[in-house]
């Protein structure tokens, strides 16, 4: 219980945390805004057409709003705090949005937290025989030849720990994920915890 406390505690301060950025980046959009109507003024006044003004202001506000693809060129396993500077939280849903979990980053590692209400238990096919010997150990037999061949040190192989409370997943918690693993792992936990949830209601 001690541990659940602090995780709602940790996961509380996180809430805050991308409250306080959200509220931050939406007073520089109405910053930039502000600045963009006060430069479509000055054009309208200097003759430009408001067609010219649009086609003009689009770029710049691309350029404002939307980060940067990161480059899909292969880089060596990194760990996940390379990813992103700051913690970041991805909910897993069904394609109905029916919720499954949660992944959120925290420095090197990656807390996956199951949706509590649906008990999935580690019994629950395909989440050992997929998700477990296919996906998460695949991952860790590749680091562990890198390491052997000089290539990779122990301290950064991939390494994952699923906590349990019985048969029930309560959390797993994964460190040392490149960006590319990342969205493996995204895609292969989330269509695990769906095909588990769809036997899950019809036994």
């Amino acid at each position: 219980m001690a541990q659940d406390s602090e995780k709602m505690k940790a996961m509380i301060a996180l809430k805050k945390r991308l409250e306080d950025k959200l509220e931050q980046l939406k007073i520089e959009i109405n910053e930039v805004q502000a600045t963009l109507d006060t430069l479509n003024t000055i054009l309208l006044e200097k003759g430009f057409k408001r067609g010219d003004i649009k086609d003009a202001a689009v770029p710049a506000m691309k350029e404002v709003l939307l980060p940067k693809t990161p480059p899909e060129t292969p880089v060596p396993p990194e760990p996940v705090s390379t990813i992103t500077e700051t913690e970041t939280v991805i909910p897993l849903k069904t394609m109905s949005e029916e919720p499954l979990a949660l992944m959120y980053f925290e420095k090197q590692q990656i807390h996956i937290m199951p949706d509590e209400s649906k008990k999935f238990s580690v019994n629950t096919p395909p989440f050992s025989n997929f998700l477990v010997e296919k996906v998460f150990s695949k991952m860790q037999e590749k680091d562990k030849e890198l390491v052997r061949l000089g290539q990779l040190t122990p301290d950064r192989m991939f390494s994952y720990n699923i906590v349990r409370e019985g048969e029930l997943i309560r959390e797993i918690i994964i460190k040392n994920a490149d960006e590319e693993r990342l969205k493996e792992l995204k895609s292969s936990v989330r269509w695990t915890f769906e095909k588990m949830y769809e036997k899950m209601k019809t036994a």
